[in-house]
């Protein structure tokens, strides 16, 4: 289970190991918030070769884990989980690391709740978005499409795809022919980074990629779907009854679903209006 977590407004970008029951953060991310370096990589290369020379090994128990990157591609990155965190913590001259202690600690608290009653992982969500300035009904879609996409994605799961790299596949075929566009090529439509592209859909943009992934889910499930390849082949027919309902209210209405409305906060939005005019 991969998202991204907030610390102090910045984004950390994190998966959950239910495994392992543990979270683990990527380092880069957290480098950069300690040390607020425009060159968080750089930093944590000098500090990991200026550790060595003092017999220390920091990235001995990382690991590497693909996590969506500024470009919006699947990009390997180091990971280290809480532990390793703290040690990694120790090293980095920063008045942010105390505050950022506490923070794990909160973080990993507020897992084990979740685990007790999964409702309020929900709670919490709702709350962000509404801490964001997101509509109330927009939310009520926004977490209709969470749980969708995760019926879908346990689907999978018990029909064979394990890959991470797998999953981002399927899911682009869904949104190719729902939308007639891959996931990053959504995000150059919208002007997203590493923004999360559903939290900047608009309402009607969240309904189809609703109807693709539920459809989807259905489809695989009553022809039995097994494996990579059939499941590919289902999700381009789930996402394609979709995108036939798309293009059917784009034909009536005479209005595009896929719009360069987003969620970006205001100052962003005029900036990007400016540029247009």
């Amino acid at each position: 289970m991969s998202n991204i977590k907030l610390f102090q407004d910045k984004k950390i970008r994190t998966t959950y190991n239910e495994k392992e029951q543990k979270w683990y953060f990527s380092v880069v991310d957290i480098v950069e918030v300690l040390t607020e370096s425009v060159k968080p990589r750089d930093y944590w290369y000098r500090l990991k070769k200026r550790e060595k020379a003092n017999g220390v090994e920091l990235s001995t128990n990382c690991r590497q884990f693909k996590m969506l990157a500024s470009d919006g591609k699947m990009r390997e990155t180091e990971i280290a989980d809480t532990e390793t965190l703290l040690r990694i913590i120790q090293s980095v001259p920063s008045p942010k690391a105390e505050p950022f202690k506490r923070w794990l600690a909160k973080v990993g608290y507020e897992r084990l709740q979740e685990i007790e009653d999964p409702e309020l992982a929900s709670k919490r969500a709702r709350e962000i978005y509404k801490s964001k300035g997101y509509p109330e009904d927009w939310i009520e879609k926004r977490m209709r499409s969470i749980a969708i996409r995760e019926e879908l994605t346990d689907e999978w799961k018990d029909r064979g795809i394990k890959e991470h790299r797998d999953y981002a596949i399927l899911t682009a075929e869904i949104s190719k022919a729902t939308f007639g566009l891959t996931p990053s090529e959504y995000r150059k439509v919208k002007g997203l980074k590493r923004e999360n592209l559903r939290d900047h859909m608009t309402d009607l943009e969240l309904i189809f990629s609703m109807l693709g992934e539920a459809s989807t889910t259905e489809i695989a499930r009553n022809t039995d779907a097994q494996g990579f390849i059939q499941n590919k082949t289902v999700a381009k027919k789930g996402g394609a009854i979709a995108g036939d309902a798309r293009k059917a209210l784009e034909l009536e209405s005479g209005q595009k679903i896929v719009t360069e409305k987003n969620y970006l906060p205001e100052k962003k939005t005029k900036n990007i209006d400016r540029k247009k005019k």
